[in-house]
């Protein structure tokens, strides 16, 4: 159940400096504003929005930033309309890219995702052009704690209804059937502390790309991860280490 980590490989992460902490906590208050509209501002009987303070508590966006998220978007439900919209594309060598938003003006998002497709080599494809190349999981994470049992986690995580188990260097990366997440989460968190709960694309297969090509598409997705409409990018590039 150990071994590379599928997880590792499609989380291409930046240095988390101030101005992309900003940007982080921007995707996340969206994340938060889209759940107390579907289903109120209780996190106790909404679980999209419990799912999301607990995001936000893994990036470490202060207790503060959160309730304010959570009362303007109470405040404002009438003013706020994010849609959730998933572009699909073709990078630099025809590699597949899946770019999933959450925008207030659909002009705006496309205009910006095609901008960057075209710019660095790709194009913007028609819906469900690439996603056919991904599997969609349920991901929990945990972080590992000192007197934590990784025998017993994984004994809990089979019993919950999870398909599969790998060990990072300070997590646990729990997979499960999509439908699952709800279950396996809500099992695992009477006994661990869960840092995240969502649902990923992962490649059935991964191209590897060197050189120029490697470098225009990694600009590709640091562009597409920078939009604030954007929330996540999936790939089936085979990353570099020290990109991952």
């Amino acid at each position: 159940m150990a071994g590379h980590s599928k997880w590792a490989n499609i989380k291409h992460r930046k240095a988390k400096g101030d101005a992309q902490r900003a940007k982080i906590f921007t995707k996340i208050g969206r994340e938060i504003a889209v759940a107390v509209k579907q289903g109120g501002s209780d996190p106790e009987v909404n679980s999209r929005l419990k799912d999301a303070i607990t995001k936000a508590k893994a990036n470490n966006m202060p207790g503060e930033n959160i309730q304010r998220s959570i009362k303007k978007a109470a405040g404002e439900l009438s003013s706020i309309n994010y849609e959730s919209i998933t572009y699909e594309g073709y990078g630099v060598s025809g590699a597949a890219v899946i770019v999933e938003c959450l925008t207030d003006n659909k002009n705006r998002t496309v205009g910006d995702i095609r901008h960057y497709f075209d710019k660095y080599g790709g194009s913007l494809g028609a819906q469900n052009c690439v996603s056919f190349m991904f599997d969609r999981k349920g991901v929990v994470t945990l972080e590992r704690g000192p007197d934590m049992s990784e025998d017993q986690l994984i004994e809990d995580a089979l019993e919950a209804g999870a398909d599969d188990v790998e060990t990072e260097d300070d997590v646990f990366v729990i997979y499960c059937d999509p439908a699952s997440l709800s279950q396996v989460k809500g099992s695992l968190e009477k006994k661990y502390s869960i840092s995240e709960a969502e649902i990923d694309y992962f490649p059935q297969t991964t191209v590897k790309l060197e050189g120029e090509n490697l470098e225009k598409f990694l600009k590709m997705i640091e562009c597409f991860e920078d939009l604030d409409d954007v929330q996540n990018v999936y790939h089936n590039i085979e990353l570099p280490e020290e990109a991952e």
